[in-house]
């Protein structure tokens, strides 16, 4: 199936939404590569946190871009990016010719996610900042999203399941 697919797959979505987890599953199911653009830069790079702060986000920004830019070029493959990657303008210009699905989820739903993690931009205020976060990014979510589907109370198979067959609509 995976030599079908012509447009790679993006998931985008706040902290938490389960767009690593729902594209390993979707990946899978397809039979195409899965790509987290978090983990190629942890790997590359060191933990996100640290990047932040010794470089700043700009710098993190600056090398998600390039991650993401890489990860698409590979052509059919389902790629995962970090929940603030649609922040960057040169970000958002490389999704406007594939298949963006935005993941979302409740504030209730994601906090026992989001417990414990090392995520920079939530050192401060946890899900009060997670909060604040994920509503200002919301209008880009909204804007590049082809298909948007909650993570909230649904089983991941079913995300998933939607998510193949709503790119097998699209091929056609």
């Amino acid at each position: 199936m995976g030599a079908e697919l012509r447009r790679p797959i993006v998931l985008i979505g706040p902290m938490g939404a389960g767009k690593t987890s729902v594209g390993r599953r979707v990946a899978k199911a397809l039979t195409i590569p899965f790509v987290d653009t978090d983990r190629v830069i942890v790997e590359r790079h060191g933990a996100i946190a640290d990047l932040f702060r010794e470089h700043g986000e700009q710098h993190f920004r600056e090398i998600e871009r390039g991650v993401v830019a890489e990860s698409l070029a590979e052509g059919a493959t389902v790629v995962s990016l970090g929940g603030g990657a649609v922040l960057d303008a040169s970000t958002r210009i490389l999704l406007s010719d594939v298949h963006v699905v935005l993941l979302t989820v409740t504030p209730e739903a994601v906090a026992n996610r989001i417990a414990g993690h090392d995520r920079p931009l939530l050192h401060h205020d946890g899900l009060a900042a997670w909060t604040s976060i994920a509503e200002s990014r919301a209008p880009l979510y909204a804007e590049l999203a082809d298909l948007t589907l909650d993570t909230s109370h649904r089983p991941l198979s079913h995300v998933v399941d939607d998510i193949v067959a709503w790119v097998g609509t699209e091929r056609a």
